[in-house]
């Protein structure tokens, strides 16, 4: 019998066929790919949940930490205005106290005057100590509403003086 030139047919797949080993080669390689993205994916959403968690924990810090400065702020200017209303209260003292070297000095009419400023300026320190700075507020807006002319005309003035006070040092 004469011999065939063709290659006896067999399992391309057992006899190294180039071709299916690329094959079998690329299947894994996507497997892999996909292997690799579903590992990533996994990764990422961990990743996104600690960021949210330490995001949430940063958040909750900034929170305690803005509640404890408003805390302090607020005490700090209740300290602030208890010193103003006990220097204005003193002020007022002194200034009343000087109505009867006013009196021997100008006359009993402006000695009157001093002591009336000096009662005065002692009842608005006596004020200042009762009222809390949400009637503050509501005292200072109520005024500007009222009078919105005359609260410009004060905060230029203060600003002008704060500025001259500053400007020498």
């Amino acid at each position: 019998m004469p011999k065939s030139s063709a290659p006896p047919e067999t399992d391309s797949a057992s006899d190294g066929d180039p071709k299916s080993h690329f094959t079998k080669a690329m299947e894994e390689a996507k497997a892999g790919a996909q292997a690799l993205g579903k590992e990533a994916a996994d990764k990422a959403g961990e990743y996104r949940e600690k960021l949210n968690q330490s995001g949430d924990e940063f958040a909750e810090q900034a929170r305690t930490k803005s509640d404890e400065a408003k805390d302090k702020a607020y005490d700090l200017a209740n300290e602030g205005k208890d010193k103003a209303s006990k220097a204005m209260s003193d002020l007022g003292k002194l200034v009343e106290e000087q109505g009867d070297a006013v009196d021997d000095a100008v006359g009993d009419k402006y000695g009157e005057y001093v002591r009336t400023a000096g009662k005065s300026i002692q009842d608005t320190a006596a004020k200042l100590d009762e009222k809390s700075f949400e009637d503050m507020g509501d005292d200072a807006k109520e005024f500007v509403r009222k009078s919105p002319a005359l609260a410009v005309g004060m905060a230029a003035a203060a600003g002008f003086l704060l500025a001259r006070l500053f400007k020498r040092n």
